[in-house]
């Protein structure tokens, strides 16, 4: 019965993992079919044969949806993880509990984690080990880094989660303000793409037109 869960498991991954790669050659080879198209001949065969690599590599690049959304979400219910965690250790409950219970508050993949990373302390395995499990989450690694550092020391770990759940929300702000003055940024290069050639029709085409009607 476990094998059979297990080569489910293992079949249903690699479907999942098989959608995202048709997608991405369907993608190409329809570029590919465009260019082929609007090229024309064996030069626009030989492009467009170019374009479906080309758009291949780049897509495969591309970070998918679903890994995105639910990176995005672990960044965003971090700060609150590290919060709960430090209400939790205040009130007496010892670090497995405590990370448990967040576990269950925040759900979603962060609570995920945060679960492997209590069952794991409660089967005794190394700090650094245990929580290892939010190593890839961004900003993750102070916390880490704390509760690995208040392990080994006996510090309290509470006061450290409480000013990272305040760095990581600062930090998250100045992100969001870098972004938007980005897009501010970005925004400007099709509004020149589009009043340029406005200008240049309503405003310098009329002069030239006059100035060589005198002149000639």
């Amino acid at each position: 019965m476990v094998l059979d869960r297990t080569e489910a498991g293992n079949g249903s991954g690699r479907a999942a993992s098989a959608k995202p790669d048709r997608k991405v050659w369907a993608g190409a080879v329809l570029g590919g079919i465009v260019v082929t198209i609007f090229i024309g001949g064996w030069v626009g065969v030989a492009a467009g044969c170019v374009t479906v690599a080309v758009l291949v590599r780049l897509l495969h690049r591309l970070e998918p949806a679903a890994v995105r959304i639910r990176r995005l979400r672990e960044v965003a219910d971090l700060p609150l993880a590290a919060d709960l965690m430090a209400a939790g250790l205040r009130a007496g409950a010892p670090v497995d509990r405590a990370v448990a219970a967040v576990s269950e508050a925040i759900g979603g993949p962060l609570g995920e984690r945060l679960a492997m990373v209590s069952r794991s302390l409660r089967l005794g395995a190394e700090p650094a080990e245990a929580w290892a499990h939010l190593s890839t989450v961004a900003g993750a690694d102070r916390l880490v880094g704390a509760a690995v550092r208040a392990a080994a020391s006996g510090a309290a770990l509470a006061g450290a989660l409480t000013r990272l759940a305040d760095d990581l929300r600062a930090d998250r702000a100045v992100a969001t303000e870098e972004a938007a003055r980005r897009a501010g940024v970005l925004i400007v290069l099709p509004l020149g793409l589009c009043f340029l050639p406005a200008f240049i029709l309503a405003g310098l085409v009329p002069v030239i037109v006059a100035v060589l009607g005198d002149v000639l």
